[in-house]
């Protein structure tokens, strides 16, 4: 397997199948990664046999994604109203969370926290509803334009509220690491369904009035391709504005509305995801996030295919 170098890999991939969290490290080591991000699903019982090995100088951990370690509580899983809770008790303890997951980081010696920052909130998951529409009717039928609507109107009378809210949430937990003396990054990431936040424009929003604290963009490259797809925004004109604002990467292309596959390997398009490659070179963090079924040899292939192009592109 090729050295994967400056680039890190997330327990996203083998996390299911690891009860012992030094086998599931040991796994990702294999593919050739000498960093890893922490992803939120891992435990503190899972902590026990990584810590050593980070101490070791055996794996470095790049980043780890909030609620980190683990915490059993729906109110605060990764598809939450999180930062932006109107209830001010679930604000603050989804603050607390944060620094909690940012002190993780500061002795881990990751650089940045990745965090899903919140949402607009809706009665029920109503982009589940429109992707079963995009894929049954397609993007342009009348049946999917309805519903679209009905989710934007309400996404952008809503969208300045929840903005502000998250944004003062971030401020306080970025003077709570200022005071701490931690040199952590919060990377707020490009969502994967249509009501969640930040859009680019409002990632760009939130870092342009927190300038000078370490809150940046975490671009997830393949959520950002999906709601492109599903029209919330133009993610190649968009990226241009934004990029300038990116901390770090997460890497995967979407086939459609599926994401987590290996760029180029799995849509067997080697043109379209030359257009993240910039961002993915610019970007102090570069994580690969895959789902289970990528195997070693594709994942091999698509770093393969990345690297070289970034080494041409600045040929």
């Amino acid at each position: 397997m090729l050295d994967k170098g400056e680039y890190s890999f997330s327990t996203c991939w083998n996390i299911k199948k690891h009860t012992i969290g030094r086998n599931m490290i040991e796994e990702i080591k294999e593919l050739g990664f000498r960093q890893v991000e922490l992803n939120y699903n891992v435990t503190e019982e899972m902590m026990k046999s990584i810590e050593p090995m980070i101490e070791k100088g055996e794996i470095g951990v790049s980043s780890v994604h909030n609620v980190f370690p683990f915490i059993d509580d729906k109110d605060y899983d990764t598809d939450s109203v999180m930062l932006g809770f109107d209830d001010e008790v679930k604000r603050k303890r989804s603050v607390e969370l944060l620094i909690r997951s940012m002190e993780y980081a500061n002795r881990y010696g990751a650089k940045a926290v990745v965090v899903h920052p919140g949402e607009v909130p809706f009665e029920y998951n109503i982009d589940l509803d429109l992707k079963k529409l995009y894929r049954d009717h397609g993007k342009d039928s009348p049946e999917y334009q309805t519903l679209w609507k009905d989710m934007s109107e309400r996404r952008e009378r809503l969208s300045p509220l929840y903005t502000k809210r998250i944004q003062d949430s971030l401020e306080e937990v970025s003077e709570h690491a200022a005071k701490q003396g931690w040199s952590v990054a919060i990377g707020i990431e490009t969502r994967s369904r249509s009501y969640q936040m930040p859009t680019l424009m409002e990632a760009k929003t939130i870092c342009e009035n927190l300038k000078g604290g370490p809150v940046y963009l975490w671009y997830d490259i393949g959520h950002a391709m999906m709601m492109d797809r599903m029209g919330l925004y133009d993610n190649l004109k968009e990226l241009q504005e934004v990029k300038r604002y990116i901390y770090g990467v997460h890497i995967h292309e979407t086939l459609e509305l599926s994401d987590h596959w290996c760029p180029y390997v799995h849509s067997k398009d080697l043109q379209y995801f030359d257009h993240f490659l910039e961002a993915i070179d610019f970007a102090k963090v570069k994580v690969y996030e895959l789902k289970a079924v990528c195997q070693p040899d594709e994942i091999d292939e698509s770093h393969r295919l990345i690297t070289s192009k970034i080494a041409a592109m600045k040929g």
